[in-house]
C-alpha cells in the first residue's frame, strides 16, 4: 500500500510523468478545504442544536458559530481568483 508521501512524489513528479497543473492544486486545496469546513460545520451544527434545545437564547450564536467555518471557503475560494 502506497503511503502518503510516495503517493504525493508520484502526483507531483515532473519528469515523466504526471504533474500537478497550478489548477489542479488549487482544485485540491479548495478541495480538501471544504471537506473540513463540511466536518467543522456538522460538528458546530449538532452542538448548536443541543444548545437550542437547552435554552433559547443561545440561537443567535448557534447561528453564528454554524455560518463560521463557511466563511473561510469562500475566502479561499475568492483567493484562487485573485492569484490565478
Amino acid at each position: 500500500m502506497l503511503e502518503a508521501i510516495d503517493l504525493a512524489n508520484v502526483v507531483l513528479q515532473t519528469e515523466g510523468g504526471p504533474a500537478l497543473s497550478e489548477n489542479g492544486a488549487a482544485a485540491i486545496a479548495v478541495g480538501l478545504g471544504a471537506l473540513g469546513t463540511g466536518y467543522a460545520q456538522s460538528r458546530i451544527g449538532a452542538a448548536a442544536v443541543g444548545a437550542v434545545a437547552e435554552d433559547d437564547e443561545m440561537f443567535v450564536p448557534g447561528l453564528i458559530f454554524t455560518a463560521l467555518p463557511e466563511t473561510l471557503i469562500i475566502i479561499a475560494f475568492v483567493t484562487i481568483f485573485l492569484v490565478g
